[in-house]
């Protein structure tokens, strides 16, 4: 996104959101303010920072540690060792990370240039059996078209097919879609931003461009994809669009019913490979509180009540709407996406008579090294100090819902390109697969398309002739796809 980019907001928000444990019983979280932003015109326009590293709460920590089961430990193995165990832990909410002495597979291959892949061991933790978590995990390892149908500016006066590339330079093709699956990828998301593409004041979509979003769908369902489209960059109090609060509650649904009904009726035959996502960060933009949720802030607790709204809302829509939307699976946010946006009391999923509802959230973490441009180049997956954040981000989503039978989808992570880190963007990356789908937990790359330059840089892949830039971390993603 970026103004600071749309990566670097609900980023900080990850891991200022992390280890805060913010909402309701899970303990007090931190605010943090978010840095001054200047558009520019080639990447995402909204910003996720946070001018502090965030603290470790210990509420955040202990809620859940009955859970932590010493049968799930993701251990690196050296390439001299046939199997490594690392110690159990019965300890709260990230502690339970791999021994600090053990090896990593990649050392002596780095020492010649090479990149290797890291040898882990993972155990699985115990799910149960429902068709929630099965449609999960049948979407193994998803990537996102970002920078491109979600892409706007009110500074661009073209026509309005031509903001697919005003924030990247390729457009979509059919070629792309066919690479991913030819990779290995499950699911492609496609984030959608409808304002600006209307032809009155009640939201009526446009027939050019709703037929541009129907091919790229159909893009990713003829290669038997699975397909995510939503409501993305539609989140400002100036757009006239939605904004999660009391003085817009009335316009947000509204806005949420006209842009849903219509989609929904115009996908209404697509399979269950196409999901609707009801609407991507919702939050207080501009505001203190923008990236990082303090529910003892009313102005938060009154967001969160009307995300809760919008959700139920997007459901009841789309299951209205007839045809394979009865029954179609659907995903929903909380404040942000962040993790603490859907662990604080106040958020609640919405009802479904279809019960089939996933829970999404986006998690770049750890920020300093995931999302932070001015951040740490470097990740270590043997220390336990480094990788923090992340084992409790997925124990926390483990402990909460995945153990629960409550599906859930991260649908946005990545770590930036920063200099000479690609050995440690591919640990990273490898790491993060192997613990996430242990606990049920299927993930989606954020790709924006972008290799250089100053702004954030997530791409993999350059789409005009679909070769790979960086195919170890394609590799990387699959290694423990099906772990």
């Amino acid at each position: 996104m970026l103004m600071l980019s749309r990566k670097t907001i609900c980023h900080v928000a990850a891991a200022a959101l992390l280890f805060i444990s913010g909402c309701g019983a899970a303990g007090q979280e931190q605010t943090a303010a978010a840095p001054e932003q200047t558009p520019v015109e080639s990447q995402e326009t909204s910003a996720k920072a946070s001018t502090e590293a965030p603290v470790v709460e210990t509420a955040a920590v202990e809620e859940a540690s009955a859970a932590v089961s010493s049968e799930d430990e993701t251990s690196v193995v050296s390439e001299n060792e046939t199997s490594v165990s690392s110690e159990a832990s019965t300890e709260a909410e990230g502690t339970s990370e791999p021994e600090a002495t053990l090896e990593k597979a990649a050392s002596d291959a780095t020492e010649e240039g090479g990149i290797v892949i890291p040898e882990l061991t993972v155990q699985m933790r115990n799910l149960p059996a429902t068709e929630g978590l099965q449609f999960v995990r049948d979407l193994r390892i998803g990537w996102n078209l970002g920078n491109t149908l979600d892409a706007h500016g009110d500074w661009y006066k073209g026509d309005e097919l031509g903001t697919e590339t005003i924030w990247q330079p390729d457009l979509t093709t059919r070629a792309l879609f066919h690479e991913m699956k030819e990779a290995g990828f499950s699911t492609i998301r496609v984030p959608v931003t409808w304002h600006g593409h209307f032809t009155d004041e009640d939201y009526t979509i446009s027939e050019a461009w709703m037929n541009r979003v129907d091919e790229v769908v159909h893009y990713g369902l003829d290669e038997g994809l699975y397909v995510i489209i939503n409501i993305h960059h539609d989140n400002d109090p100036e757009s006239g669009c939605l904004y999660p609060d009391e003085a817009h509650r009335a316009q947000s649904i509204h806005y949420v019913e006209r842009i849903w009904t219509q989609v929904a009726e115009r996908f209404a035959d697509c399979d269950e490979h196409l999901i609707f996502e009801a609407m991507n960060e919702p939050r207080l933009v501009g505001t203190s509180v923008e990236w990082n949720l303090d529910t003892k802030q009313a102005s938060c607790r009154e967001a969160v009540d009307v995300i809760n709204a919008l959700n139920q809302r997007f459901v009841d829509v789309v299951r209205a709407s007839g045809g394979n939307n009865a029954t179609r699976w659907l995903t929903c946010p909380g404040y942000a996406a962040s993790v603490n946006g859907v662990i604080c009391d106040e958020f609640k999923l919405p009802d479904d008579p279809a019960g089939r509802v996933i829970l999404e959230v986006h998690a770049y973490t750890p920020y300093a090294f995931a999302l932070d441009q001015n951040g740490t180049d470097h990740i270590d997956i043997r220390s336990k100090e480094d990788m923090a954040d992340l084992t409790w981000t997925l124990d926390t989503l483990y402990n909460r819902f995945t153990s629960k039978g409550i599906p859930v989808l991260i649908d946005e992570f990545g770590a930036l390109i920063k200099g000479d880190n690609l050995q440690d963007r591919v640990d990273f990356t490898a790491y993060y697969i192997a613990r996430a789908r242990a606990r049920g937990i299927s993930c989606c790359w954020w790709d924006n398309n972008a290799f250089d330059g100053d702004g954030e840089k997530f791409g993999l892949i350059h789409r005009n002739d679909c070769t790979w830039v960086f195919p170890e971390i394609r590799d990387a993603l699959m290694r423990y796809a099906d772990a």
